[in-house]
């Protein structure tokens, strides 16, 4: 039994480096490996459209609909969203998928959440572009009540439920366990306060020289918050090349990459310095890579 998590970031953008499209098929079968494999989790990554100024539009397939088909493809294994957008969606309506889910998998979604980010992509589905915290601490008021309590009445000025049940309820009644991902100091004061993990994911380095100071910082929120934090997961999102193919720097981040001693060394450091879990993004994110994880994953059994 490991005490530090391992989850997959199944690929579900078009490819950063051809354009070609993770279709269904590949996605099930990397998840069902990762399942034999031995990870904790899979991931499923919430995003839809991205226009960068400087190169090609990149699609990406819907997330509650692949969570759910995931779910119901794997048997072990648990499925979280990496992390769901509240900004894209109804706060009552986000409370009956993760619930739903939580049913097809039999128990084994985890409810990653975040506050989503305006811009190109919300400009063109006709999403809110304002008040992107505001919106997100009022469906917070929504969807926690509903997941924990079953119930939730709020009025506020962008989200409202009025005397809403939540029902039917899945297997975990109440006990869905919630991921929030959280940078900035409002972010992590509602973290702190709602989420059973706090998570955050690689932007310039996979490496603690990163992680080091972001852990500190959500610390420091539980201590001003007066949490416990033991009883607060602490989740890192970084990129891994196990394979020659190399490329990731120049897109997401510098990677852990080397032997397979190397990366499992590198990720070990995590659980060290005082993370519970990892989400590992491969690059690139085919079957070979993910192969190439077995005797890392080997090597991190029993720690």
């Amino acid at each position: 039994m490991r005490s530090l998590e391992i989850g997959l970031v199944l690929p579900m953008g078009e490819s950063f480096v051809d354009g070609s499209t993770a279709r269904w098929t590949a996605i099930r079968d990397l998840a069902v490996r990762a399942e034999a494999l031995g990870f904790d989790a899979v991931w499923i990554a919430d995003e839809l459209l991205w226009r960068p100024a400087d190169g090609p539009a990149q699609g990406w397939w819907e997330c509650v609909a692949m969570a759910g088909a995931v779910a119901a493809a794997t048997s072990r294994i648990k499925v979280g969203t990496w992390v769901l957008s509240a900004l894209h969606r109804n706060p009552g309506i986000t409370a009956k998928a993760v619930e739903t889910i939580d049913e097809i998998s039999g128990g084994r979604f985890v409810f990653g959440l975040g506050s989503g980010h305006a811009g190109r992509q919300a400009h063109a589905f006709g999403l809110p572009e304002d008040h992107v915290f505001g919106r997100f601490e009022e469906a917070v008021e929504i969807i926690v009540p509903l997941l924990r309590q079953g119930r939730a009445d709020f009025e506020g000025a962008f989200h409202a439920a009025r005397d809403l049940e939540h029902r039917p309820v899945g297997p975990r009644p109440g006990r869905i366990p919630i991921m929030m991902g959280a940078k900035g100091p409002k972010m992590l004061q509602l973290a702190v306060r709602h989420a059973d993990t706090w998570s955050w994911y690689v932007e310039e380095r996979s490496d603690l020289t990163e992680f080091g100071p972001r852990l500190a910082t959500m610390l420091a929120a539980c201590e001003a918050a007066g949490r416990d934090p033991a009883t607060i997961g602490r989740s890192a999102g970084i990129i891994v090349e196990p394979t020659p193919v190399t490329g990731a720097a120049e897109v997401l981040g510098a990677p852990v990459s080397g032997s397979p001693e190397e990366i499992a060394e590198a990720i070990r450091a995590f659980g060290v310095a005082g993370y519970t879990q990892v989400e590992l993004l491969l690059w690139p994110p085919t079957l070979a890579a993910l192969e190439a994880m077995a005797p890392v994953v080997e090597l991190l059994e029993g720690d």
